[in-house]
């Protein structure tokens, strides 16, 4: 798929898009409290979609059953939402997607249920930064592995290793578009930046070793060694005048 640049127009749809998934998070992330199962989340996600007319671009992308993906503790992306019931001091990574005629919004978000350890919270504090760090990046002349590199040096710079077999990607009228955006990497390389270019940057990091496993299910990907995992991603646009966050309620 080539890599295209979008009109003034077709980021206004996606800013509309981007708002529904906006509302999404933060609805489960009001709901999202000790004693509510993952699937009463992807309810809660699925009332919104209902509410705002969209359109879910994760139900039934490659078979995928539900309208979000909830990924506790050591989860670290694409988790199932199911009979797992939150309990207090767990992490959970919230991904969700809305579609606006056919263009698309992605973001996500991590967490706390209750009170968290002091761990937990700076692993939280500092992926978020880390995206924010990226963020910066997404701009007109900037390549494409600044971005990366700017979530590394964050992520790395607090303790933390940043997760290598997933990684960003562009976003439009699929939701998975060219070019993947990795969490990592040297400055100075690849494409430049142009307006019109829309981007989903997405920070997986760990409070452990980098390395994953994918479980049976076939979509849940687990830390390798049983730590925590961050997960934070926002859809954004190079305009003239910067970075244009467009997951975000107004």
């Amino acid at each position: 798929m080539p890599i295209t640049l979008k009109s003034a127009e077709e980021i206004a749809k996606m800013r509309r898009a981007g708002r529904v998934v906006a509302e999404m998070l933060e609805a489960c992330a009001t709901a999202a409290r000790p004693g509510i199962t993952t699937a009463d989340l992807d309810k809660v996600a699925r009332e919104v979609l209902a509410k705002r007319r969209a359109k879910s671009n994760f139900l039934g992308y490659h078979g995928y059953p539900a309208v979000i993906c909830t990924s506790p503790n050591d989860v670290i992306v694409h988790g199932i939402p199911g009979d797992y019931r939150l309990e207090e001091g767990d992490i959970i990574s919230i991904d969700c997607g809305a579609i606006i005629e056919g263009w698309h919004g992605d973001a996500a978000r991590t967490i706390p249920v209750g009170e968290i350890s002091e761990e937990a919270r700076k692993l939280l504090t500092v992926t978020e930064d880390s995206l924010w760090a990226g963020i910066e990046h997404v701009r007109k002349g900037a390549r494409l592995s600044d971005i990366g590199h700017a979530v590394q040096t964050v992520a790395e710079g607090a303790g933390f290793s940043v997760v290598r077999e997933y990684v960003g990607h562009g976003i439009g009228r699929a939701m998975h578009e060219e070019p993947q955006v990795p969490n990592y990497g040297d400055p100075g390389k690849g494409m430049k930046l142009k307006v019109g270019h829309c981007l989903a940057v997405e920070p997986m990091v760990n409070l452990g070793s980098p390395e994953t496993q994918l479980n049976d299910d076939g979509w849940t990907v687990i830390t390798a060694d049983g730590s925590l995992s961050a997960h934070f991603e926002h859809s954004i646009a190079v305009t003239e005048d910067g970075p244009e966050v467009l997951t975000v309620l107004d």
